[in-house]
């Protein structure tokens, strides 16, 4: 009969999330690496352990996803960068412990599946993967029409990695008169979007489009700029260096994620003045009239990760990281103090 119900007539199209599948197998494909067993389809995603390369290995993982980023992703119809910022949310989270990420899987939900929207997400993903080195072995796609629009969807990603137990970076050698260095950050990275859209849509009323001064791009090209990826650059600076600390600066900006590293008895000194934050987060800053503590707290202001390291090997450390294309500043030192972030002019 003709009315007779079906799961596509109620919003879920099993045949459009096979096609999904097929058109995604490519990109899957691309990223894998030693260790990876068997394809994508099973039930579960394999992966072996060199144990030949870790005598003592610990599993390291972290999962995230992009927040309200995916809203411009939205109002641009541009889906191909949002899987980039999924997959450095959490392999720059596992890679401060020291980690080298292994294998990612993530999580579509979304009301109407679009294969070839969907597609370009995974494209993102996949080279997410490609730049932090990591296979992605698995995820799940669900449609829920109930819960989502038809034209939006959400993100989490679950990344895994191993380190050898006596390299674990843990900052517990920190100490006062141990250097800060900051590694430039792309953007806004993935954090600060609810405040940042509301400042920027809703209160000066711009457009995705609008071109203003100091950005060299669209306001909507600038704010879906991809978090960077630092894993490659860390994990070949670890055997060379005394990396004592890492942070990766996301929700909560400088302030809150530098404490996270830092033993009883210490604290940090951040000079501002030394390095030279993207344009945006002036703009932000100026056209919402936001406290200027606020906007640490809130954005990363130009560092993405946070490497604190004897000061001995500070010019040496420079060195390296600017032959990887990184973009490094001694930005403060460490002091006695009680897990807190100061700010002073450098």
């Amino acid at each position: 009969m003709s009315d007779n119900l079906t799961y596509k007539k109620s919003g879920v199209d099993i045949d459009a999330g096979n096609e999904f599948v097929r058109l995604i197998k490519p990109f899957v494909e691309a990223t894998k690496r030693k260790g990876v067993l068997g394809g994508i389809g099973g039930f579960g995603g394999l992966f072996q352990i060199d144990l030949n390369k870790y005598k003592n290995p610990v599993l390291v993982s972290g999962t995230d996803g992009v927040g309200t980023k995916l809203k411009l992703a939205f109002m641009m119809d541009k889906h191909d960068s949002v899987g980039i910022d999924l997959v450095a949310m959490c392999v720059n989270d596992i890679v401060v412990c020291g980690a080298e990420p292994l294998y990612f899987l993530d999580y579509i939900a979304t009301g109407r599946l679009v294969p070839e929207k969907l597609v370009d997400v995974v494209k993102g993903i996949s080279e997410g993967c490609r730049l932090a080195g990591c296979a992605l072995i698995g995820g799940e796609t669900a449609e829920m029409p109930s819960l989502y629009q038809d034209n939006e969807y959400d993100l989490a990603g679950f990344a895994v990695g191993v380190v050898e137990k006596e390299r674990i970076i843990d900052g517990s050698t920190i100490r006062s008169g141990d250097k800060v260095i900051g590694l430039a950050s792309s953007g806004l990275h993935s954090n600060g979007y609810s405040l940042a859209r509301k400042v920027v849509f809703e209160k000066m009323g711009h457009d995705t489009s609008d071109r203003v001064e100091l950005l060299n791009k669209s306001i909507g090209e600038e704010l879906l700029t991809p978090t960077r990826i630092y894993v490659k650059t860390v994990l070949d600076m670890i055997p060379q260096f005394d990396i004592k600390g890492i942070a990766h600066i996301t929700g909560g900006g400088l302030t809150e994620n530098i404490p996270r590293v830092l033993p009883e008895g210490t604290g940090v000194v951040l000079y501002p003045g030394r390095w030279n934050a993207h344009a945006i987060f002036y703009l932000i800053e100026k056209w919402g009239n936001i406290d200027r503590d606020e906007m640490y707290r809130d954005f990363n202001m130009g560092i993405g990760m946070v490497l604190i390291l004897p000061e001995h090997q500070v010019d040496m450390a420079i060195k390296f990281l600017l032959q990887y294309g990184e973009e490094p500043t001694v930005i403060g030192e460490v002091v006695a103090g009680d897990r807190t972030v100061m700010y002073e002019k450098g």
